[in-house]
């Protein structure tokens, strides 16, 4: 495969600099062998069910729909710390089976936070849970057994996709001994993503919430399990010392962070066609994020009215949303969300900087992706 035409093994700072401004981080070749490895995978699970019955034809439908779409960040962040540890391009497509589990348990959470939050899409397209549910309604079943098939059926697949992704590590051909030393870092993320969304759910249970407590949901729920656990399990495939995979996080925590808290702003301002969302499902899902935590704390007595009026409540119209957000800015809770991001991008570079990355592609193209993932519209 061939990831980038730069094959500079020993440039000098120049050389860095001009490879910065012209790597894809994330290129072509790299998306489209990973849709390859997941058709591939679930193809073959498809052929493996098939002796139970054709009713689990729409599971695994479902299943190749969850993995289709999306940023493919975390494979290409386990690609460059694989390269960052001196992995080679030519052992690359043992790498992105093994970073294509990763994308497995992202489809996995993405399942379930979606029955957890209700919501109606997902990348454009109904979530699985709505997805599953009208196809029953179809059929003419009564409405309320069609949405709790959908919301069990949506389980179901995010528990499913949750088992393969050990099955795709497993089969990425990589020794035994190394798929050992990797685990550690994809056990980590799955637990932590489970945690983080536990914080998640349980926030949204109480009438407020302070920032520390929604930053902690962000290391958890998003930071660790897009960047720095990626990371760190690419590298470790590739055999990193502990002084690199400590210098991954942290550069990975605080672009983690910033990645979610520009997620956190896209949920509440985000344009629907652009992010395949309904404008203001998190104002009327009322999740507590770092951007409401400050629009509670800076918000005046009428402000705080318009928030009780208008905030976790399902079935807020588009002016109740619009009110919602003019608060937000008028409290300069936004302005102040958009500093913290710029402070974390900052810290991430500084981090990199002082990483012992030894290729120059790596440590360009992990410099691009600082832009890449908290300077973006989706």
């Amino acid at each position: 495969m061939q990831w980038t035409r730069l094959r500079s093994r020993h440039p000098d700072k120049s050389v860095v600099g001009r490879l910065a401004q012209v790597i894809e981080p994330i290129p072509a070749e790299l998306t489209d062998t990973v849709t390859t490895i997941l058709d591939t995978f679930i193809d073959a699970k498809q052929r493996q069910l098939a002796p139970i019955g054709p009713e689990l034809d729409q599971l695994v439908d479902a299943a190749r729909r969850a993995v289709h779409g999306g940023k493919r960040l975390r494979p290409a962040f386990a690609y460059w710390g694989w390269r960052a540890a001196g992995g080679g391009v030519r052992d690359a497509e043992a790498l992105l089976t093994a970073a294509a589990a990763i994308e497995l348990v992202h489809a996995s959470a993405l399942a379930h936070d979606d029955v957890m939050d209700d919501s109606e899409t997902r990348r454009g397209q109904l979530a699985a849970h709505r997805g599953f549910s009208e196809r029953l309604q179809d059929a003419a079943v009564d409405r309320v057994d069609a949405e709790r098939f959908g919301r069990s059926a949506a389980i179901l697949l995010g528990d499913l996709l949750l088992s393969w992704s050990d099955e795709m590590l497993g089969s990425s051909g990589f020794k035994p001994a190394t798929i050992v030393r990797a685990r550690v870092y994809f056990d980590k993320l799955r637990s932590e993503v489970v945690a983080g969304q536990f914080l998640d759910v349980l926030a949204q249970t109480k009438d407020t919430s302070s920032a520390s407590d929604a930053l902690r949901v962000v290391r958890y729920k998003s930071a660790k399990y897009t960047v720095e656990r990626p990371l760190q399990f690419g590298a470790a495939l590739a055999k990193a010392d502990p002084a690199l995979l400590a210098a991954l996080s942290s550069y990975g925590v605080p672009l983690g962070e910033a990645f979610q808290l520009r997620d956190d702003v896209l949920g509440v301002f985000g344009e629907p066609r652009v992010t395949g969302k309904p404008s203001g499902d998190d104002i009327r899902e009322g999740k507590r994020t770092l951007l409401v935590a400050r629009t509670f704390d800076m918000a005046g007595p009428e402000q705080r009215a318009v928030l009780d009026r208008y905030f976790a409540t399902p079935g807020v119209d588009a002016d109740g949303v619009a009110a919602v957000q003019r608060v937000i800015r008028d409290t300069g809770a936004l302005d102040a969300v958009e500093t913290v991001i710029a402070e974390l991008t900052v810290a991430s570079q500084v981090a990199l900087a002082q990483a012992p990355v030894a290729d120059a592609e790596a440590r360009a193209a992990l410099g691009v992706l600082v832009d890449r993932v908290t300077n973006r519209t989706v």
